[in-house]
Formats: C-alpha cells, sequence, structure tokens
C-alpha cells in the first residue's frame, strides 16, 4: 500500500499536482485534503483509470483520516501569492496554516516522508520540523522544502541560451526558496555564459515567480509549473522508497548542517534520496567568484527567514 495525501488539494497548484499523482502507478491510494471542494475533486479524479483509489477529506475533523497510513503527504495548502505580495506577506496566513497541518500529521503519520510547497518554504519547513520536534517524532531524513521549481525553471532558461534539450540539462540551485536566497550554479553546468547573459539567468530564476505572477494579472501565481515540479519530487521520493532504485537526487531544503559554517541550520542541496528519505545530502559545490558574492545575500536573508519560522512555532506554544 502507497498512500499520497495532498493537504490543499482543491487549490491552483492543489489540483493539478492531484492529477499528476493520480497518473502515477506506484501510488495505491489518493487522499485529498481541503477546507473546500475536495469531494467534487476527488470524483472527478477517480474516473482516470489507474491504480490509485482516491478518498477526498474536507475539514479539520477528517483530516486525522487523510492522514493516517500516508507514505508520502505533500502540502501546497495556504493562498498563492498576488502582485505585490511578497512571500513575507504570505507568512502571516500561512504559517498557521501549515502548522496545524504538521500538528495532525506528527500525531497521525510520524513516520511519512513530508513535502512542503506552502511559500515561505524558507520558514514554513522550519515550522513543520519544530512541530515535529514537539511531538518526539522529528527525523531530519524525512522533512524536505520542494524546491524543484527553481531547478525545473533553471533548465528551461538555460536551455533557451544553449539550445541544449532542457530535460536533460542539469543546473544545481542552491540556499533556499525566495528572491536572493536561490543561488544557482552556473558555473556547474559545463556552459559558458557572458556576464550579461549569467547576470540575466540569475534573475529570471531568482524571481521567475513574480513573471508569472504579473503575466497572470491578478489571477493568480505560478500553479501549473509548481504542480509539475512537485510531482517530479513526489516521483523521485516514490522511485527511491517504494522502488527502492538508486541514485535518485534532487535539489531540496532540509535541515542540515552542510552550511553550519554560515550559522545556518538549513539550506538546500543536492540529496540523493534514499528507502528512508535523505540517504545524503551532498556538500556544497565548487563555486564562482560572481556565486559566492551571492551567497552573503543569501544568508543574511535566509538566517531571519528559518528565525521567523521556528520562532512562530515558539510563541504559538508559548501563548497555550
Amino acid at each position: 500500500m502507497v498512500k499520497v495525501a495532498v493537504l490543499g488539494a482543491a487549490g491552483g497548484i492543489g489540483q493539478p499536482l492531484s492529477l499528476l499523482v493520480k497518473g502515477n502507478t506506484l501510488v495505491t491510494e489518493l487522499a485529498l485534503f481541503d477546507i473546500v471542494n475536495t469531494p467534487g475533486v476527488a470524483a472527478d479524479l477517480s474516473h482516470i483509470n489507474t491504480p490509485a483509489k482516491v478518498t477526498g477529506y474536507i475539514g479539520d475533523e477528517q483530516l486525522p483520516e487523510a492522514l493516517k497510513g500516508a507514505h508520502i503527504v505533500v502540502i501546497p495548502a495556504g493562498v498563492p501569492r498576488k502582485p505585490g505580495m511578497t512571500r513575507d506577506d504570505l507568512f502571516n496566513i500561512n504559517a498557521g496554516i501549515v502548522k496545524n497541518l504538521a500538528t495532525n500529521a506528527a500525531k497521525y503519520c510520524p513516520k511519512a516522508f513530508i513535502a512542503v510547497i506552502s511559500n515561505p518554504v524558507n520558514s514554513t519547513v522550519p515550522i513543520v520540523v519544530e512541530v515535529f520536534k514537539q511531538h518526539g517524532v522529528f527525523d531530519p531524513k524525512r522533512i524536505f522544502g520542494v524546491t524543484t521549481l527553481d531547478i525545473v525553471r533553471a533548465a528551461t532558461f538555460v536551455s533557451e541560451i544553449t539550445g541544449g534539450d532542457a530535460t536533460t540539462t542539469n543546473v544545481t540551485v542552491v540556499g533556499g526558496h525566495s528572491g536572493p536566497t536561490i543561488v544557482p550554479v552556473l558555473s556547474g553546468t559545463g556552459y559558458t555564459f557572458t556576464d550579461a547573459q549569467r547576470d540575466a539567468l540569475v534573475q529570471r530564476i531568482q524571481y521567475g515567480g513574480d513573471e508569472v505572477v504579473k503575466a497572470k494579472n491578478g489571477a493568480g501565481s505560478a500553479t501549473l509549473s509548481m504542480a509539475y515540479a512537485g510531482y517530479r519530487f513526489v516521483n523521485s521520493l516514490l522511485e527511491a522508497s517504494v522502488l527502492k532504485k538508486s541514485g535518485v537526487k534532487e535539489c531540496t531544503f532540509i535541515k542540515t548542517d552542510i552550511a553550519a559554517a554560515e550559522g545556518l541550520d538549513y539550506f538546500s542541496t543536492v540529496v540523493e534520496l534514499g528507502v528512508d528519505g535523505v540517504a545524503v545530502a551532498h556538500p556544497l559545490p565548487p563555486f564562482s567568484e560572481h556565486e559566492k558574492q551571492l551567497l552573503g545575500p543569501c544568508i543574511t536573508e535566509l538566517k531571519a527567514n528559518i528565525q521567523k519560522g521556528v520562532d512562530f512555532v515558539a510563541k504559538a506554544s508559548a501563548s497555550l
């Protein structure tokens, strides 16, 4: 039995993500949770002729049932970014939502792999970790911030310049998952770029989300590309943990000591996935001089983002 629970399944990311997961023949049960509309989404997806049995759950009272027995819990829940909104603006709304979902996951599926999509990821992942610690069930190998969209975008944008195949173009992206915390390691791609190309690529990879928010003109954020990226990460987890494939690697934001020298408890790096989640967190790659300059602002902002998540859980606990 391989159960995947999608929390926030009726939303702009949740629906296309659930559709992609339903198409994966390794999944035997797909549990869809949201505060509205999940019975309809579940009914719709249940007509697709793949093995996964689809169930819809609505409201907090049905959340435990959605989570029990889950192998993977994907969390795209929360509000999307609107024009002019920063990821910090999102924090005030999404932090409480993620904390509630994490509390239930810690109680009802403490051994599940938790894939956090809800922004701001730099803060929501520490929220999940702190909640799991409070419940005595934290395992650093099993909680992931999904930064895959940065990697997907980087491959697309680099291949547009090089003329290479986007599906085989591999760009390591480290740091975090917002603006200046996103550090694309273009020097490791094997391609040479002019300074102007490099600067434009870095800007576009860091702020690709803004491009979509602007283009959608108030009608949403990057939901479809995020669903694709989120599914890619879920599929990698399934290949490593269910099929026991070796060599499955993804960049992901995890609790790790690889950037401890910079005073950071979390960082996105290349991770080899295994049956228990993180098998190997690879050390940071060699950086060019330009990439070293990008790390300064990344580290400063990341420290503040991480602390914000940690403090949120501490304050919530103190007020109980």
